[in-house]
């Protein structure tokens, strides 16, 4: 029997870390399987920030909706991104996705992301950030990007490696906890649609592509069929 368009044999999504299969699988630990690594939420197929981007979205997901993310698995295996530019311009794009559905107190945290985002881009030389985008996503909110830039104003410049360490991975949790927590909508279809937009945009940044990752073409395979055709 599958359940939520999982094959049979492969253990449901659930919230958490899994010591083993038998006690189930969250989204990046059945990431590890497909690319034959040890069991892990942390395989070394995914870049960090993304395997944090589908933790936090396989965590905050309903138990009733959190196995529709499966099919989205081949896709993180194998995405190793280039320095900050690139986590710039993926937590620029999960913001901006997030912050028009989120209530104020994540929209002024999302503003002050995007500004630390457009940081980055404008002081690192040719940049892959849509600094365009930002621009635009800060008009949507201009009470949050107010607040933003005061909070801002007058602060030390952000050096690439606090952003990596603390303001992309503190950006992209508002982003999830603040549309999990939206009274409006479906929150579990916008959830999909950040790990769907932070997915997206590490693909269209320059890869690396990963070295002894042999993948399992069997579950691969596997994860394939599974996923919904379009209906014409």
């Amino acid at each position: 029997m599958k359940t939520h368009g999982i094959p049979d044999g492969m253990p449901v999504l659930s919230r958490g870390k899994h010591r083993s299969p038998r006690r189930g699988a969250c989204f990046m630990e059945m990431a590890s399987v497909l690319a034959n690594e040890p069991w892990s939420d942390r395989p070394k197929c995914t870049h960090p920030l993304l395997a944090q981007l589908a933790r936090l979205v396989n965590d905050y997901t309903t138990d009733e909706h959190r196995s529709e993310l499966a099919v989205l698995i081949p896709d993180v295996v194998g995405v190793h991104g280039h320095g900050v530019d690139w986590e710039a311009a993926v937590t620029a794009a999960v913001a901006c996705e997030a912050l028009p559905h989120v209530a104020e107190e994540s929209q002024r945290a999302l503003a002050a992301g995007l500004i630390r985002c457009d940081e980055v881009a404008a002081h690192d030389g040719p940049t892959t950030v849509d600094r365009q985008a930002i621009a635009r996503a800060l008009d949507q909110v201009p009470l949050a990007a107010t607040w933003a830039r005061g909070f801002i104003d007058g602060a030390a410049p952000l050096k690439p490696k606090n952003f990596q360490k603390h303001s992309a991975p503190a950006v992209l949790l508002s982003a999830v906890r603040g549309t999990a927590k939206a009274a409006v909508g479906d929150p579990d279809r916008r959830l999909r649609n950040l790990l769907v937009t932070g997915i997206a945009a590490a693909h269209r940044q320059p890869a690396q592509p990963s070295s002894n990752m042999p993948e399992s073409t069997t579950l691969r395979n596997a994860m394939a069929k599974s996923r919904p055709r379009s209906v014409s």
